[in-house]
């Protein structure tokens, strides 16, 4: 019977695993620019002496929903969004070279140009991009920053990092949240990659399914319990009836 335990053992893991991906996508339906976690298992027979009659769950490799979040018009002047597959490049918290899709802008006291979570905006060349004290900010489409101090003449202060992913080097999510090519290596700029201004795109996770999905999940981890429980309760009255016998 412990063998069965350990087959329902591995289903109600996977179960639970499962759950705490969809717990944290929900918490993250009104996150800018969040994409959907993915988690998916596939089933594998145990090899051994015998016939093959034991399948355990198996976790694959987890991915993303990549599809673009709903577009929200915000109107203001330092919020973006990028067209097509193209993503910001922002400083991580480790100081790698990471990729968001939230494209809402703000100024440190310093004059720093970051989200509006606090990451480092990086510019085309992989620095972070400074703004002169005071000074009005203009976005274009093409990324391109202008700034313009008093009456003096608008210039140029430095063009955002936007990157395209291929399949040679896709994206992959870290535990930060953020994104970060698969090689590892910092993804060239994209010259072609373009901005709506005034729109910040939101999370693609759509609540009502991930609410459902979480129910389904939460009667598939009772049913493996179930399934140890009765495990438990065969295996002690088969212990029963071998010490009556004996």
């Amino acid at each position: 019977m412990d063998r069965l335990i350990y087959t329902a053992m591995t289903g109600a893991s996977a179960a639970s695993h499962r759950q705490a991906v969809l717990a944290n996508n929900l918490a993250n339906v009104s996150t800018n620019g969040f994409r959907a976690e993915l988690s998916t298992y596939r089933s594998v027979p145990v090899r051994g002496d015998g016939a093959t009659t034991r399948v355990m769950a198996v976790e694959a490799t987890p991915g993303f929903l990549d599809v673009p979040g709903s577009p929200q018009r915000t109107g203001r002047a330092m919020d973006a969004m990028t067209t097509g597959n193209a993503w910001f490049g922002v400083q991580g918290r480790d100081g790698t070279e990471a990729y968001t899709r939230n494209g809402s802008f703000e100024i440190s006291s310093t004059g720093t140009l970051l989200t509006n979570t606090g990451l480092t905006v990086l510019s085309d060349g992989g620095a972070p991009i400074t703004v002169p004290t005071g000074a009005e900010v203009t976005l274009g489409v093409d990324g391109i920053l202008t700034a313009k101090v008093g009456k003096q003449p608008a210039t140029g202060i430095g063009k955002l990092k936007l990157v395209t992913p291929t399949g040679e080097d896709p994206l992959k999510r870290g535990n930060d949240g953020l994104f970060r090519s698969t090689s590892g290596e910092p993804l060239p700029s994209d010259a072609t990659a373009r901005l709506q201004l005034g729109v910040i795109e939101g999370s693609n996770v759509n609540a009502i399914e991930t609410m459902v999905s979480m129910i389904q999940t939460a009667r598939q981890f009772e049913a493996q319990t179930r399934l140890m429980q009765t495990a438990e309760s065969d295996d002690r009255s088969a212990a029963q009836l071998l010490s009556m016998q004996g």
